[in-house]
């Protein structure tokens, strides 16, 4: 079984890379760590990035999940391979672009681009934000599905990851106590489906509102509190119609191995116990 450890970053590719880098710290509150011709990265946390936009076509995306070790990694693609995803090496030029030790990089069964990698690089320095939206980490994303069930038995049979609840068809995955690092959501086609960063507190979610409604940032869902994970949150669009979210207050799972994953109905009350409803289309019946 592939260990992993935590999601460490996401990459997405953008036809705009100046105007995706004005959102990520005027808007959506991170702070630049490095520039290059055709990228920039962005911390949200002590981790020397953990969004990189980089020039290109928006198909150009990956997630990267951390494993402990070259030897975990090796093992990974070993087992990857056998049960019929093929797996490339990533050369030392595109380790250096991903500021990691190593990695490979795969397809999960819908086809979303994944990275498995070694020892991410992490700053000295502390997270400075370019806005003061409360922003504590990066903490999970969602992903496309094509097949629910499919999917989540290739992220709970190969990998580590664990229900924690469903919603429909549609599992909320936990790789260690955080109620989910990965949602598998509805869609005909592969990618990222959104990108989650926690916040301090609901008082940061509110403040972010305001400050995105004024500047006419379309605001797709909420704020609200997803019955869940207990989270209160906020989903606004970003570059190339990406979506990202704030939320706070997520439950941690510790009742290990007796947790059991709890239905939730496909509808907007299974997404939000305070009556908001969702203008995304894989949060929609």
């Amino acid at each position: 079984m592939i260990n992993l450890r935590d999601v460490s970053y996401v990459r997405l590719g953008t036809a705009d890379l100046e105007g995706a880098t004005v959102f990520a710290t005027e808007f959506l509150g991170l702070q630049v760590s490095e520039r290059r011709r055709d990228a920039v990265y962005f911390r949200s946390d002590a981790r020397s990035h953990t969004l990189c936009y980089v020039e290109g076509s928006t198909e150009q995306q990956a997630v990267g999940f951390e494993v402990s070790d070259t030897a975990s990694l090796s093992a990974a693609a070993g087992e990857l391979e056998a049960q019929g995803h093929p797996v490339r090496v990533g050369t030392s030029g595109e380790c250096a672009l991903r500021q990691v030790e190593a990695f490979i990089a795969f397809r999960d069964p819908t086809g979303n681009p994944i990275e498995l990698a070694v020892r991410p690089a992490h700053e000295g320095g502390r997270y400075f934000a370019s806005r003061d939206a409360g922003i504590t980490g990066f903490s999970h994303v969602g992903l496309c599905s094509t097949d629910r069930a499919r999917d989540e038995k290739f992220w709970t049979g190969i990998c580590n990851a664990r229900v924690s609840d469903r919603i429909g068809d549609a599992p909320l995955l936990r790789i260690d106590e955080v109620h989910h690092s990965i949602a598998l959501f509805p869609s005909t086609v592969a990618g990222v489906q959104h990108v989650n960063h926690q916040v301090e507190s609901v008082d940061d979610i509110m403040r972010s509102y305001r400050f995105l409604v004024d500047r006419h940032v379309k605001i797709v869902f909420g704020p609200g509190r997803h019955p869940t994970s207990s989270a209160q949150f906020l989903y606004f669009e970003g570059p190339d119609g990406m979506v990202f979210e704030y939320s706070s207050g997520v439950r941690s799972i510790t009742d290990e191995p007796a947790h059991r994953a709890r239905q939730f109905p496909f509808e907007p009350r299974g997404f939000c116990q305070w009556g908001a409803k969702p203008a995304i289309a894989e949060f929609r019946p």
